[in-house]
């Protein structure tokens, strides 16, 4: 996996020109059967693909945490959403509830996440590759494939599939 993911920012950026060309056409047309298309991809990709053997989404990035993650974690943490806030998070310039800093400060050595039971919304539904109309998260999915090998094997397994 360490080969993997050392290669991955290069071969994302090497195909970073035609993924936009390629959402660019697919936004404006996309499938019929594209929400199943992906769901199929998707689960097709995460039967051969550990997270735990990777972890790079937790150790390179951030999620969004919504006001419901705050007070879901904060519970389960038992500290006052305050105290959560002020400890782990800071707001970005969205005005948005992100990490102070990363890896995650939940990620263990063994790329366990701490709070694996309550995780923020955006991490239960990264890498978004399973998500219904798909084509309306362009940018962010061309974000995610530099990061997540498993979204990098998904899209151009898509594109194999899509004629545009």
């Amino acid at each position: 996996m360490e080969e993997v993911l050392k290669q991955l920012p290069r071969k994302a950026k090497e195909k970073h020109n035609e993924n936009k060309k390629f959402f660019f056409k697919l936004k404006k047309r996309p499938p019929k059967d594209m929400d199943y298309m992906m769901q199929e991809l998707h689960e097709a990709e995460f039967e051969q693909t550990d997270c735990l053997t990777c972890a790079n989404c937790c150790k390179t990035t951030g999620p969004l945490f919504t006001n419901a993650d705050i007070k879901r974690i904060s519970k389960h943490l038992r500290l006052k959403p305050q105290k959560f806030i002020d400890t782990y998070l800071k707001i970005d310039e969205e005005n948005d509830y992100v990490l102070q800093q990363v890896p995650c400060a939940f990620l263990g050595a063994d790329n366990y996440c701490s709070i694996y039971e309550v995780r923020p919304k955006a991490c239960r539904e990264f890498p978004h590759t399973d998500r219904k109309k798909f084509q309306q998260i362009n940018n962010l999915t061309i974000k995610n494939v530099a990061i997540c090998p498993a979204a990098f094997n998904i899209i151009e397994a898509m594109k194999k599939r899509i004629d545009l």
